[in-house]
């Protein structure tokens, strides 16, 4: 059974990978789950200086899944070339480092320290509040997408993965910005804008107000999205949003997506991206599929 894809000339032994910010860089879970056995893992969003994110209370559980305003908290470029990286080379799997920045400048600063690392490919937070727009963010307007991406492409030497918002009038748009930019794939959905009002103390649940929602409540929105974007891109697309299992991750692939994310779950059960996995081979296997390529774009 051949589980491999391709992505930008970067081979994954399968389609599996962590979504950012879900996964730190994998010290904590590597306890629990065999990052040997994970297409890649993506770590949490590395700025070109440290972040120390939004006050507290900054999560929320809400039905069917999580509000989170962690605001992309990270120690640093220099912290993570030091810690993260060489932590991660110990496992033979992918290594995607997420890329967030306030301003052009600051992406191009960490994608330029990244160059001669030892990592497959770059994901381009665009989710990030862009501050010279008044902080409108960089994946909300397909002109800027456009502009940043064409940037970073300038400046990078691994392959550009842009992470899109879902928080648009139409994803296609932004899909076809991001490759008009230049970008080698893109990955989708990034968190819907959500808030939760504490009914006892009469308050928002999170001190920024709103959050990232996320979780399985997501999944039609993401399915849908995804589907849309591959249909309309010839570049490739990973899918995410609410992904628990191999059914979940399937879905997905049928609908176009060439690798997929497991995200808030992982924070449910640590061996969720194992069990995803797993799920899809099993998945195969029932329907008698040799090659992982047979389900992939299946659903026109």
């Amino acid at each position: 059974m051949n589980t491999k894809v391709t992505i930008a000339g970067v081979e994954f032994k399968n389609p599996v990978m962590t979504a950012s910010g879900t996964f730190g860089s994998g010290q904590e879970y590597s306890e629990m789950v065999d990052l040997n056995r994970l297409g890649a893992v993506v770590t949490k969003g590395v700025s070109a200086v440290p972040w120390e994110g939004n006050p507290t209370p900054r999560v929320a559980e809400v039905y069917g899944g999580m509000l989170n305003a962690i605001g992309l908290q990270n120690p640093g470029i220099d912290v993570f070339i030091e810690r993260d990286i060489p932590f991660l080379t110990k496992y033979d799997t992918n290594i995607i480092v997420n890329v967030c920045g306030k301003t052009v400048e600051e992406y191009l600063a960490v994608v330029e320290r990244l160059n001669d690392q030892p990592i497959a490919m770059m994901e381009i937070n665009v989710s990030c509040p862009n501050v010279k727009e008044g902080a409108l963010a960089f994946g909300q307007d397909a002109k800027v997408l456009e502009h940043v991406t064409a940037e970073i492409k300038r400046a990078a030497k691994k392959p550009v993965i842009m992470k899109l918002s879902p928080n648009v009038t139409n994803i296609k748009d932004m899909a076809l910005a991001a490759e008009a930019g230049g970008a080698d794939a893109i990955s989708l959905i990034n968190t819907l804008i959500g808030m939760k009002i504490d009914i006892d103390r009469k308050t928002f649940a999170l001190a920024n107000k709103t959050g990232g929602f996320s979780g399985p409540a997501i999944k039609p929105v993401a399915v849908r999205m995804v589907y849309d974007a591959a249909h309309t891109v010839k570049i490739p697309v990973i899918g995410m949003g609410g992904i628990g299992s191999g059914e979940d991750a399937v879905e997905f692939l049928l609908a176009g997506a060439t690798a997929v994310s497991v995200g808030t779950m992982n924070f449910v059960d640590p061996m969720t991206t194992i069990k995803v996995v797993e799920g899809i081979e099993a998945y195969m296997k029932k329907f008698g599929h040799k090659d992982i390529q047979e389900i992939i774009n299946v659903v026109k």
